[in-house]
């Protein structure tokens, strides 16, 4: 048996945020708390949404506590702040931080057992649905606004947690270009890569199944042809991203990622690394890794990057095909293909030990060990 969890609604294309005031006023809400970044706040992206909300009369307070890899303290604010000011609804406004300090926010004021938010940390028991959230994201790569999933850091233990909750989807997704339009190239780079390294994960686990399959090859065609043109601020590369994020969003919600997430997941946690840029330095190299154990899912992955006559190749030429195209992109956009000054040789160890007790690891197609991401890991120094 499969199960496949996805938005109520979702809105697609420039203008879209002006969508809003309908779903707040028709399903009753009086009172929007906006969650988003302060940079977003400091750069006036999020004025874009405020705006929409101010000329349609609907109240709000904005709450911008919110880190790159956000913290327990952060959600704990949150959670403070949005009683304070009596909302009802939160319009999430931002990239993967600003989505996922919303939803843990969220899921807490309707369970409010879990108010020390560690307790929520894999999949977590709970009883309600979060309080609703319509989610737009600013960057195109997390697809938050459609998945199950948050991921949430704990200074104290140096770790970054992921959470996977049904009741934490939220009921609206405005999927708007023009939102997208600010972002500098690295992080357009580095969110796109998160994007492809969602897609082949979820094509590539093991709980990946024809429905899944069926939105990542799709995904993966749609990076490949925009990621590039993104980063230069193209338009149709920005629309392209936009949507291919989002469906990757769509399937690996409901199956499961890798151990690329894992191992990005702790450098991130332990050096503050952009979550985005960890994922696409370690895919080429984990996908080399996994190549064994995926059948001929590479031939599909390598005609999706745009390799020519991958029927005329034989198993070993289209795996490596596959993971040269995904290598020559992520350089074409400027990703760094090393660790080299990042990890430190005494954290290799305990970094191997929390990667491979992060809640992604157990859905790579390749069983693996702490050895084998020790490997992994020095393989990239």
């Amino acid at each position: 048996m499969y199960k496949f969890t996805l938005n109520e609604t979702s809105y697609h294309g420039a203008g879209a945020i002006n969508a809003i005031p309908d779903e707040v006023n028709s399903r009753g809400f009086s009172k929007v708390l906006v969650v988003t970044d302060p940079d977003l706040l400091k750069f006036d992206v999020t004025s874009k949404v405020t705006d929409v909300l101010k000329n349609a009369d609907i109240a709000y307070d904005v709450f911008s506590d919110v880190k790159p890899n956000p913290t327990i303290e952060n959600v704990q604010n949150g959670v403070k702040f949005f009683k304070e000011c009596s909302a009802d609804c939160i319009v999430a406004v931002g990239g993967g931080s600003a989505m996922d300090t919303a939803k843990a926010i969220a899921i807490i004021i309707a369970n409010s057992e879990f108010e020390d938010v560690r307790s929520l940390e894999g999949v977590a028991p709970t009883k309600n649905k979060c309080v609703p959230i319509i989610a737009v994201p600013t960057t195109a790569g997390t697809a938050a606004e459609v998945t199950i999933n948050y991921v949430i850091t704990d200074v104290e233990k140096k770790r970054k947690f992921v959470c996977v909750d049904v009741h934490d989807i939220p009921v609206v997704a405005v999927v708007d270009p023009d939102m997208m339009a600010s972002m500098p190239k690295a992080l357009t780079a580095a969110t796109g890569m998160d994007a492809l390294t969602h897609a082949i994960e979820g094509y590539i686990t093991k709980g990946a199944w024809e429905l899944s399959d069926m939105f990542h090859i799709k995904a993966i065609e749609v990076i490949a042809k925009s990621l590039r043109g993104a980063v230069n601020n193209e338009k149709d590369g920005r629309d392209g991203m936009a949507l291919g994020q989002y469906i990757a969003g769509m399937g690996f919600s409901n199956v499961g990622l890798g151990v690329d997430h894992s191992m990005a997941h702790t450098l991130s946690a332990y050096y503050d690394m952009p979550h985005g840029k960890a994922c696409a330095v370690l895919l080429p190299t984990v996908m080399a890794y996994n190549a064994e154990y995926t059948g001929e899912k590479y031939r599909e992955i390598a005609r999706a990057m745009g390799v020519q006559g991958v029927d005329a190749m034989t198993q070993e030429e289209y795996r490596s095909a596959a993971v040269e195209a995904v290598r020559q992109l992520s350089e074409d956009v400027g990703i760094e293909s090393t660790l080299k000054g990042v990890v430190k040789d005494e954290d290799v160890e305990a970094l191997a030990e929390s990667a491979y007790a992060d809640a992604c690891r157990p859905g790579n197609p390749r069983e693996t060990s702490v050895e084998d991401i020790i490997a992994l890991y020095k393989s990239l120094m």
